[in-house]
């Protein structure tokens, strides 16, 4: 499998790397043989973090001592002061049974943790180097102006933020700026959060980038194989995947919802994430799935938003949430009319 140097850390990943949130959705029994199927296949790369519940411990169980010096292990950490920090690294080692982890990551802050500053996090970060439990300091951002401010900071050495072929000319300059500096530019969401269904295409637009390395989310045998025989078979970028790119970003041109989660949780208990994009969900794959009577229940508490803003503060897109919640459940009623065999 093709490697990529990840920047000034000198790790040698796997260009195909696996995202490990979705199998936190999975039985540890059907988890575990989808991990092992990825190292065989020569995956090395392997993201998870502590907020992905039970993802951590899955990694660890699937990774003995023999295999784990082998493979590079990447999480995360939501503290927000040193207590905190030192709390969940323990928890994250004790979970991946490991001594150290590879890439330990600032998980999506409100800002760059500096020497000195936060509380002392970036301060603690510097402590678990020196003390052989993490190997390097990094941070995973959805904020442009917070991904920048990490990357000239110079204290950083990857940065994890969403890219995918709906990348405009600021997520392109990030990725040329990363590479200038040698700073490890890891690309989430590089399916934009399920609205890309052409993996082929969103992979030979990666491989464009020689500094970028994907994390492809993987909760299925079927999709673990699709990447893998993409990675046997590398496709070529060519004309008519750039105007497959070009129709795109025509239909989610504008504001769009990336499906990050960080939105919740509402107090309606509506699944703002789906919610917020169900019309381009149900239109960009195959839709019987949208148009069961569970899931239309689902979609219905749209109508229960109170409009209490919460989730707009918390969109680190700075979306109008509950408008794309109200238009995007609007024009699924219009589908699931069309859509519905009659009775």
């Amino acid at each position: 499998m093709d490697k990529i140097r990840l920047g000034r850390t000198n790790l040698m990943a796997s260009r195909t790397a696996f995202g490990a949130l979705p199998i936190q959705r999975r039985t540890i029994e059907d988890a575990i043989p989808i991990l092992h199927r990825a190292y065989e296949a020569g995956v090395n790369y392997f993201d998870t973090a502590r907020a992905y519940s039970d993802s951590e411990e899955k990694l660890g169980l699937a990774f003995p001592p023999e295999i784990r010096k082998d493979i590079i292990i990447a999480t995360k950490t939501t503290a927000i002061d040193a207590d905190g920090f030192w709390e969940q690294l323990e928890i994250s080692l004790n979970k991946l049974k490991t001594e150290y982890i590879d890439v330990y990551q600032f998980h999506n802050p409100t800002t760059a943790p500096l020497p000195g500053e936060n509380n002392g996090l970036y301060d603690a970060m510097l402590k678990a180097r020196r003390q052989g439990k993490i190997r390097h300091i990094s941070i995973t951002s959805h904020k442009l102006l917070v991904a920048k401010e990490a990357v000239l900071s110079g204290l950083y050495d990857t940065l994890q933020f969403p890219f995918s072929l709906l990348a405009g000319e600021i997520e392109l300059e990030l990725v040329e700026l990363c590479r200038q500096k040698d700073i490890g530019f890891i690309a989430m969401k590089a399916l934009s959060g399920g609205l890309l269904t052409d993996a082929r295409t969103a992979f030979a637009f990666m491989r464009v980038y020689e500094n970028v390395l994907p994390i492809w989310g993987i909760q299925h045998m079927h999709e673990l194989d699709e990447f893998i025989g993409l990675e046997n078979s590398p496709p070529i970028f060519d004309e008519m995947m750039k105007k497959s790119i070009e129709h795109d970003r025509a239909a989610l041109s504008g504001d769009f919802c990336r499906g990050c989660g960080y939105c919740g949780p509402c107090p309606a208990n509506i699944e703002i994430q789906t919610e917020a994009r169900i019309y381009f969900l149900a239109t960009r794959a195959p839709y019987q799935q949208f148009l069961s009577d569970d899931f239309q229940k689902k979609m219905a508490r749209a109508e229960n938003c109170t409009g209490c803003g919460a989730c707009k503060q918390r969109c680190p897109y700075e979306l109008d949430t509950p408008r794309l919640v109200a238009k995007q459940y609007e024009l699924y009623k219009d589908f699931v009319k069309i859509n519905m065999p009659s009775i």
